[in-house]
């Protein structure tokens, strides 16, 4: 039974990894140097690391949502960047329920960094019968 308030189980990013970020940046043909060099970030006193692709964020929630709602399908997913995400990092993305209509479920979602949202959005869900 799907509640309104009902937690989504979270999802846990240990370490984002720069590795990744190079190979994002080569798929995605983005040559922005803060998602490859450290010192580019530093340059622009952003800090020390290099800095997260958005889409990837958006993919950890997306991933979280996958595993709450197998078979479900994506609605609506709309989310506002609110901070860095930095090589390293530790995530977590969460959710919890805020509607349930006619078998389609509303949901607020965010992706944090020991307790700072970083990611802020909502996304709508059409659950397997």
């Amino acid at each position: 039974m799907i509640d309104v308030g009902r937690e989504l189980e979270p999802l846990e990013v240990p370490a984002v990894s720069a590795s990744a970020m190079h190979e994002m940046a080569k798929i995605l043909d983005d040559p922005n140097e803060i998602h490859l060099d450290a010192a580019a970030v530093a340059a622009l006193g952003l800090g020390n690391r290099t800095i997260n692709q958005g889409p990837t964020n958006c993919g950890y929630v997306l991933n979280m949502l996958r595993n709450a709602f197998p078979g479900g399908e994506l609605r609506s997913f709309r989310v506002r960047f609110l901070g860095n995400v930095f090589a390293d990092d530790h995530l977590v993305a969460r959710g919890v329920v805020t509607s349930v209509t006619d078998g389609v479920v509303g949901c607020d979602v965010w992706l944090e960094r020991n307790g700072e949202r970083l990611l802020d959005g909502s996304a709508t869900i059409l659950v397997a019968s």
